[in-house]
């Protein structure tokens, strides 16, 4: 009997086409699915015969309610090694083994430094107008060399941005709750004593962490007003590292120069949602893992994965009662 799996979430429509998923015929027949179902009774219609669904990060959380609405289901992927917005505790008390892919840091990392480049030279103000036939040259750019790079976390995507500001002649320090100074001499960057500090010192504070109790709102309406007037934020990590409404009010106030965020508290964005249209704000629709070389390494995972579960010794488990210490960045 053929093994029913669903892939969920493939905005793009490329999940069919970035690995070789003949390998699994004719034991599992893969279907994947474009449009997002953002209620639980669609993802129960959608899913209700598979035993194996793959999905994107966190965009359709996997919580206890959903799993005790589809008993057929055996195995779940998720990209990266990490995510959230499933339950573990449930998914193994349904018997689900939940399994990861590898990711890499460099897509992420590289699309942090879009933002950044964006903001500091105006790009999207200045292709408008010149599209538009509107004023040329209105912007003044702000240059980067010389410039106080901050960074809240510095593991992979941290050091790789680091790397990069260096390249560009900038300061860079860092600081998170257990970053050790071994870990920022080894990157060549100043390790601040506490955020305040690399907050006031910084002219781009970039967010690098695993959202987490103690990292949630990790940049809130204090942390905003410690930072200079004319400073960018930037969030390529996870929404709930900075406090919505206290950014969206920073913005407006003009109290900070720029945010470029890529994650949002609910994805898709809300068609109403203010960010849609708040000045100051560079915004992208979650992209930053959204990359040749990760959706590749993804799927091709995902096979593995399914093959070695079928074969009775499945990899990549997340879903262990035991699985190690996690740090607090990425």
């Amino acid at each position: 009997m053929t093994i029913k799996c669903i892939i969920l979430d493939d905005y793009q429509s490329v999940a069919l086409s970035c690995t070789n998923w003949n390998v699994l015929q004719p034991t599992v027949d893969v279907r994947a699915f474009s449009q997002h179902f953002s209620n639980i009774d669609e993802q129960v219609i959608a899913l209700q015969a598979a035993e194996i669904v793959i999905i994107m990060r966190e965009r359709t959380p996997f919580g206890a309610d959903l799993f005790a609405r589809l008993p057929s289901l055996k195995l779940l992927i998720t990209s990266g090694m990490r995510n959230a917005a499933i339950d573990l505790p449930a998914a193994r008390r349904h018997g689900v083994v939940v399994c990861g892919t590898a990711s890499g840091s460099e897509p992420p990392a590289e699309l942090s430094w879009a933002l950044i480049l964006g903001l500091a030279r105006h790009l999207v103000v200045e292709n408008t107008a010149l599209r538009e036939n509107g004023p040329w040259q209105q912007t003044l750019g702000i240059t980067l060399h010389g410039k106080t790079l901050g960074l809240i976390g510095l593991g992979k995507i941290g050091g790789q941005m680091a790397r990069i500001a260096q390249a560009f002649g900038m300061d860079v320090c860092a600081w998170s709750q257990n970053l050790s100074a071994e870990r920022a001499a080894e990157c060549n960057v100043r390790l601040m004593p506490d955020k305040a500090t690399l907050l006031q010192h910084s002219d781009i504070v970039s967010l690098h962490l695993v959202l987490s109790e103690r990292s949630r709102h990790i940049i809130d309406a204090e942390a905003l007003r410690q930072m200079k007037s004319t400073a960018l934020l930037i969030n390529t990590s996870r929404a709930g590292l900075v406090d919505q409404q206290a950014m969206i009010s920073a913005l407006r106030e003009r109290r900070i120069a720029g945010a470029g965020v890529d994650v949002f508290d609910e994805e898709p964005l809300p068609a109403n949602s203010p960010l849609r249209t708040l000045a100051g704000l560079l915004a992208t629709p979650h992209l930053g893992y959204v990359a040749d070389t990760n959706y590749q390494r993804y799927f091709s995972q995902a096979v593995e994965n399914i093959q070695a579960w079928l074969a009775g010794d499945p990899i990549r488990i997340l879903n262990k009662r035991h699985t190690g210490p996690i740090t607090d960045f990425e």
